[in-house]
């Protein structure tokens, strides 16, 4: 399920060449925040991922609701 909470947001990123082919940027518009860049496309995409991860766990930490992705969802319960 996390699996493919990962894809689907991954598939949602844009990407654009920076000036000067200065390599990519990449961003995942309904995570907020969650960017990155890279020397290559591969790189970029592989730094997004990192972020995504890093963005998801702290979001589950902290009791964020996490937006859908094309239909895979993350729900936080509260424990009482």
């Amino acid at each position: 399920m996390i699996q493919k909470y990962f894809e689907n947001a991954m598939q949602a990123a844009h990407y654009e060449i920076l000036e000067d082919n200065e390599g990519f940027y990449g961003s995942i518009p309904a995570a907020t925040g969650v960017w990155a860049t890279g020397s290559t496309l591969e790189e970029c995409r592989s730094e997004l991922l990192e972020v995504l991860e890093e963005w998801v766990l702290l979001g589950i930490a902290m009791g964020h609701e996490l937006p859908e992705f094309d239909g895979a969802i993350l729900k936080v319960e509260s424990v009482a």
